[in-house]
């Protein structure tokens, strides 16, 4: 080759690549720092911005979508919620890098050139939210299995067999949340999944045929400290349940409620004395309470079900101190200082009624009403019995005289209602009798029986209430200690409404002659005071029946 040909070889040669240099330096140096044209993420074009104004243009683009809210959809359960709520966001600073990546290069350089590019929004995830929103949404929507067990109807075992439940797939909800928030989608579908049981319906059923039967096949024998009782048959059923016991199986369980009240007293050892007062020279002067021994009840539920579990028909429950309801400290900051109400009321001697009188004011006397405590007369003396000294009297059922245990009560009820209403506490229940009793203040007297109706009132006051009574042949007296409040004045109206009398005839053995009553309404008015001002009026309205005047033929 001649030395001109070379060197136009050279020439050309080095045109070519002075070309090529230029061709891509110059692009170059013009598309330094910035994010290459065509760009656009998810419909936002960028390109030709300096990155800050690419994220910037990007934030503000994107910010809507973060606000609109995703509806999230699972076992037909819908709940709107905005990617913001779940924690989810765009991360606009690491799209714009991404959008950077390789634009230098003579291939993003040509793509800049000749082409465009589509990218999608890089997302940022806070994991606490997004699991605390779906957790939110699972509680709405997962529903637990149905373990099974076996309970009774009276002394038949029943099953109740195993069923699945559902359960939200949160890690599979949280990943489609993300795709669906990423992809632009304002609506997701996410996937339940089963929640088996833990147990099988041949399991409960092999333990209603065989354990559950056996279980209440005889009566249980309660031990303590030389006392015993005994759980019928029936007392096991009503409280006998068998439920999971996590590991794949069945237990027994017991709930003692319904027995625990009779059980304590069966099983009490010794019981325990309240603190209460005694009148000295007309002050009261605590008595101090005793501690008593008992039955540890809290333990009966566990210990039945253990017993139940082990095939046992006995029970040795440990015994425990009772303690008194009223403490001696409590007694002494009580307040009761003095007499703060009294009422007698009058009855002819000697009936059996006055018998009943006599031992349900011994029952009740010395009782301390703590601060807040309603005293139910029921509650304190229990179903009238002749174990305790109660007998037979008269008493006013269906509309006429019977004979029943405890006949006659009605006038303790009386007098203590007027020791409350004088006393200023406050009426929770009281029922007037049917028919008007003229021994008793009209519309201001109350009568009871079990286990309704009962009396009930209400220590309003942020002291004790001591309850003393006492009774002679012929008259009742109920008396409150405590720190007086009001003084109280009783205003009654005159009688309305009257109903006359009706006279009537019967045979029977049971017949008891009524002496007969006009029926009446009648409005008294307790009013409280206080240094002579009147503070406020309580109103009783009372509607007696006329009382039919009854003679017996024999």
């Amino acid at each position: 080759m001649s030395a001109l040909r070379s060197r136009r070889v050279l020439i050309i040669t080095a045109a070519v690549v002075l070309v090529a240099v230029l061709g891509y330096a110059v692009p170059a140096i013009s598309l330094a720092g910035k994010v290459p044209p065509g760009t656009r993420v998810d419909g936002v074009d960028i390109g030709g911005l300096a990155p800050e104004a690419a994220r910037s243009h990007l934030d503000r683009q994107l910010a809507q979508r973060v606000r609109q809210p995703m509806t999230l959809v699972a076992g037909g359960k819908r709940v709107q919620l905005t990617p913001a709520e779940l924690g989810l966001d765009f991360d606009a600073r690491s799209t714009v890098e991404a959008a950077m990546d390789g634009a230098a290069t003579p291939a993003g350089i040509a793509r800049s050139l000749f082409g465009s590019r589509q990218l999608p929004a890089r997302v940022l995830v806070d994991e606490q939210r997004l699991a605390a929103g779906l957790a939110d949404l699972a509680k709405s929507v997962d529903t637990k299995p149905v373990q099974g067990g076996v309970r009774y109807q009276g002394l038949e075992p029943r099953t109740i067999l195993p069923k699945p439940g559902r359960a939200l797939d949160r890690d599979g909800a949280a990943q489609a949340v993300r795709a669906a928030f990423a992809a632009g989608r304002d609506s997701v579908e996410l996937k339940l999944r089963v929640a088996p049981p833990a147990l099988t319906a041949a399991q409960v059923k092999e333990v209603a045929a065989g354990t559950a039967r056996t279980a209440v096949a005889s009566p249980l024998t309660l031990a303590s400290g030389g006392k015993q009782a005994t759980v019928s048959r029936e007392q096991l059923a009503a409280g006998l349940r068998f439920v999971a016991d996590g590991k794949g199986g069945l237990r027994p369980s017991y709930d003692a409620g319904k027995i625990a009240a009779d059980m304590a007293k069966s099983l009490l050892i010794k019981p325990p004395k309240d603190a209460s007062f005694t009148i000295v020279k007309g002050k009261p002067k605590v008595v101090p309470a005793q501690v008593g021994h008992g039955a540890d009840i809290k333990t009966l539920g566990p210990a039945i079900a253990g017993a139940v579990a082990a095939g046992s028909r006995r029970v040795d429950l440990p015994a425990t101190a009772r303690q008194p309801r009223v403490t001696t400290a409590e007694a002494a900051k009580l307040g009761v200082k003095e007499q703060v109400s009294s009422f007698t009321t009058q009855y002819p001697c000697c009936a059996p009624r006055v018998t009943n009188i006599h031992t349900i004011a011994d029952i009740v006397d010395g009782y301390v009403v703590q601060p807040g405590e309603t005293f139910s007369l029921n509650d304190v003396v229990g179903k009238r019995d002749k174990a305790r000294g109660f007998v037979e009297a008269p008493m006013i059922l269906n509309n006429r005289f019977v004979n029943d245990v405890g006949g006659g009560v009605s006038q303790f009820a009386t007098t203590m209602f007027n020791a409350v209403f004088f006393g200023g506490f406050q009426d929770v229940q009281h029922r007037a009798h049917q028919y008007y009793i003229s021994r008793y203040p009209a519309g201001r007297e109350s009568t009871v029986s079990y286990p309704q109706p009962d009396f009930r009132w209400r220590n309003d006051s942020r002291y004790g209430v001591l309850i003393k009574t006492s009774y002679t042949n012929t008259s009742v007296t109920v008396q409150f200690w405590s720190t007086k409040r009001y003084d109280i004045e009783s205003q009654s109206s005159d009688r309305y409404n009257v109903k006359p009398v009706e006279t009537l005839t019967e045979k029977g053995e049971d017949c008891i002659p009524m002496g007969g009553s006009e029926g009446f309404a009648i409005d008294v008015w307790r009013i409280f005071k206080k240094d002579g001002k009147v503070l406020r009026k309580q109103r009783f309205h009372t509607v007696y029946d006329p009382e039919p005047r009854l003679t017996c033929e024999k």
